[in-house]
């Protein structure tokens, strides 16, 4: 695998470079734990400041005063009543194809709102808030004042701080339901938060707006292009504010190249994926999906086939919201091929928010990358790697950006990306991230999830309760807790009867035992979830293309 590819070229290199080839990220290995660590080599310091500037890099397209394509924003942009989405179907139509542009329905799996987690979650249980601080953070503590009386009655905004502070530490401490990984530490970056780190524009083309990260930002992408193997050559990128972004742009390109082509995704799919048919006034359908997750193959390939006189535009899971159930693309390209469908007729996108970036280091995981006939992949940077805010890593084949390019003269660049101004901070935090982690660091936090998360599957089984792990996944799929109070505490994702747990490296053995402990006391206070309907969330977690017997015993053969 990738990890391992690279691991005995690695310690003859030091670079002067920023750069995160495989090699120069290696070279910080030995210090790299399951977190980022706050040790720090004396030189670190005098080395960002004496980097070598890198050559200028050209990987636009466009030319200078190019005007050749004047784009409509408000196709792009178009906006959606979402009013008028039609709230009844019909019986038995779950498994149907839904067309997306003309029902209108949503599809795509709801995302709510996870509570805001800062770095230093994996201690241990915080215990929750006390009145006092819950007072000082009531809406009247926080109001701005508009008045000189308003203002001298106020309460302190360091003690509000403070509390803040706690009420962030408790909730940290038990956030199990959202793939954030909160075990990061920022502190040598903290510096530089008195800069307006601005990197509008192309991230190859640099604007007259000289306060950005760039260089970083540019090291960040040729860190992933070589994750994903596309040549240098050939592919394009940015640093993006979310997963979401990233799946927006990858959809545009798609539906640029293929104005008149059918978005296909699974009914699992993320919101952003429908969202973007939405905004591009694409013509979609969600396809029924299997028990785990995966896409319903077979059903793909028929509705591919009633529509051969349409291009061909497919969004490809490399882990599903709910599930984390990663799409066949192996699959998904035999039926490609076996349909006879060209490679100028199909265009592949693939949402990897979260395991695009561990899959590269799962032993004997299939291979996803730009070796095999795909456009574009989209991860989020905050998840697998962490960070305290939103960001994304979006690299699409160069050949498909020239699409969408325009000259902004105001910019001295190009406009490429989804946003206009673009947070630098970002770009900073993923290198120092990804430089102080190196490739073994990042593959031991995949472990760390992989085998933590068996362990919480097999406790909640042996526990009695309903629960499935995908193979190439760190989510755990369980029946959902009967007290709503459990479900904000440890801040669990729901979906209809089902709950999940997301293992991130903040998530210790310890905390699972807790979990499991209090959830436990939870059944036996309030019962157990019962399965809404026949073919609901949780009566398909019992189905047996799952394998294993969830929560039934294994009979012994010789004595029965």
């Amino acid at each position: 695998m990738f990890a391992n590819k690279f691991t005995k070229a690695l310690p003859s290199l030091a670079r002067k470079s920023v750069s995160l080839s495989k090699k120069s990220v290696l070279s910080n290995a030995p210090r790299c734990v399951s977190s980022i660590s706050s040790t720090t080599n004396a030189n670190d310091s005098k080395n960002i400041a004496n980097k070598e500037s890198p050559s200028p890099r050209f990987k636009s397209t466009a030319v200078d005063n190019d005007d050749r394509i004047h784009m409509n924003l408000q196709e792009i942009a178009a906006e959606i009543d979402l009013d008028e989405v039609a709230e009844n179907k019909a019986e038995g139509d779950d498994e149907a194809v839904r067309d997306y542009t003309s029902d209108k329905s949503k599809s795509g799996t709801p995302s709510p709102w996870a509570v805001f987690d800062a770095w230093g979650a994996g201690e241990g249980i915080v215990p929750p808030l006390d009145p006092s601080d819950e007072e000082k953070l009531s809406k009247a503590s926080v109001k701005i004042p508009t008045s000189e009386e308003e203002r001298q009655n106020a309460t302190n905004e360091t003690e509000i701080l403070a509390a803040y502070d706690n009420l962030l530490k408790s909730r940290s401490s038990v956030h199990f339901g959202y793939p954030y990984n909160l075990m990061y530490n920022h502190e040598e970056l903290y510096e530089f938060m008195k800069y307006s780190i601005n990197n509008l524009g192309d991230p190859f083309i640099t604007s007259n707006y000289g306060i950005h990260s760039r260089q970083f930002e540019c090291s960040v992408i040729d860190f992933f292009a070589d994750l994903w193997n596309i040549p240098p050559e050939q592919y394009w990128g940015y640093v993006t504010t979310c997963g979401t972004e990233g799946n927006l742009h990858g959809i545009l390109l798609a539906r640029e190249c293929h104005p008149d082509g059918i978005l296909y995704s699974s009914k699992e799919t993320h919101y952003s994926i429908f969202k973007a048919a939405r905004y591009y006034r694409m013509d979609a359908k969600a396809i029924p999906t299997l028990p785990m997750g995966e896409i319903d193959y077979d059903i793909l390939a028929s509705e591919i086939e009633k529509n051969r006189d349409r291009p061909v535009i497919i969004n490809v899971n490399i882990g599903t919201t709910v599930k984390g159930a990663v799409d066949n693309l192996d699959r998904i390209l035999r039926i490609l091929n076996n349909l006879n469908i060209p490679r100028e007729r199909f265009h592949i996108h693939c949402d990897g928010a979260l395991f695009a970036m561990m899959m590269p280091f799962v032993d004997f995981a299939p291979e996803v990358s730009f070796n095999k006939p795909i456009d574009s992949i989209a991860v989020s940077g905050h998840k697998m790697l962490g960070c305290p805010m939103p960001c994304g890593v979006t690299i699409a084949r160069k050949e498909h950006v020239k699409k969408v390019e325009q000259r902004i003269d105001y910019l001295n660049s190009v406009d490429t990306t989804i946003m206009g101004s673009r947070n630098g901070q970002t770009a900073l935090y993923l290198w120092y991230s990804l430089r102080k982690k190196g490739l073994s660091g990042i593959k031991r936090d995949v472990v760390h999830c992989m085998e933590t998360a068996q362990y919480l599957r097999t406790e909640l089984t042996q526990a009695g309760f309903t629960a499935r792990l995908n193979d190439l996944s760190s989510t755990v799929v369980l029946e959902r807790p009967m007290d709503d109070a459990f479900i904000k505490r440890w801040q669990l994702a729901c979906e209809e009867d089902i709950a999940h747990v997301v293992v991130m490296p903040n998530i210790t053995r310890s905390k699972i035992d807790q979990f499991v402990k209090e959830l436990i006391e939870c059944r036996d206070e309030f019962g157990r979830m019962s399965a809404a309907r026949d073919d609901s969330p949780l009566n398909k977690l019992a189905c047996s293309s799952w394998g294993g017997n969830v929560v039934a015993p294994v009979g012994d053969f010789k004595s029965e």
